[in-house]
């Protein structure tokens, strides 16, 4: 596999990073490792659905193609944590030790959410083909026009000084590309243990919001299969998507 880590291109403006990489995949031109940034995206994805709305050139908007015929599509969750290491080891090189991942791939600082991933795949069969993996981290941008339980922060609003938002996503695109590399050396299960230690919540209580009913629990940690564990009266596991974070 020709690998383009170093592959790094920058855009003006485009809808979405995510569907300019996932074209170039399916135009058969997509190089493992390749980059994308953009200082504008039109119709930015979270995920479920949500749009990621944010001032332009002020914040790391960037896609990644990565070749993932090494993994089953059993194990989806395996490049989640890969990433959310990525971005986790990149964000508190300058954020400091309140960084934290919330389940499944959120970036934290304190109960503030800093970044998010969105994972999207190509599988054929069942053989998982490509991800394209797409990262939106706030670094510049110091109001925020979005009513959440997380408010969000940047790295200016943390650390009080202005970045250079192209070094840094070069920056986190060689994070990402490193912890990958130690994916593909079989590094799944100390990487579960990294990502669990620095799990936001971990060992507290929290409310959780399931079929419209909330209740309190403690986190326990993530299970291979990326469910969250939780502990009141019994154990609980929770899928993404079922499950709903209130605070």
């Amino acid at each position: 596999m020709h690998s383009a880590a170093n592959s790094f291109t920058i855009l003006t403006s485009v809808d979405s990073t995510n569907n300019y990489a996932m074209a170039k995949i399916r135009d058969g031109i997509a190089k493992h490792g390749e980059a994308w940034f953009t200082y504008e995206q039109t119709h930015g994805k979270g995920r479920r659905g949500k749009v990621w709305k944010v001032e332009s050139g002020k914040n790391i908007l960037l896609s990644i193609s990565v070749a993932t015929g090494f993994l089953t599509v059993y194990q989806q969750f395996y490049l989640s944590i890969d990433v959310s290491l990525g971005c986790f080891d990149f964000f508190k090189k300058y954020a400091g030790d309140e960084t934290k991942i919330k389940w499944p791939n959120d970036i934290f600082w304190n109960d503030r959410k800093a970044g998010g991933i969105l994972i999207e795949n190509i599988i054929k069969g069942n053989v998982w083909q490509w991800a394209v993996i797409g990262v939106g981290i706030n670094i510049n941008q110091t109001a925020f026009n979005l009513d959440s339980v997380f408010p969000p922060v940047s790295l200016k609003q943390i650390t009080g000084k202005e970045y250079d938002v192209i070094e840094l996503a070069k920056e986190l695109h060689k994070a990402i590309m490193m912890r990958y590399d130690e994916l593909q050396k079989n590094g799944f299960e100390k990487m579960l243990t990294e990502y669990n230690q620095n799990l936001f919540g971990l060992d507290k209580k929290v409310k959780l919001k399931k079929d419209n009913i909330v209740f309190e629990t403690t986190v326990k940690g993530v299970s291979p299969q990326g469910k969250l564990i939780t502990n009141d009266t019994i154990e609980r596991q929770f899928d993404f998507d079922k499950v709903e974070w209130i605070k």
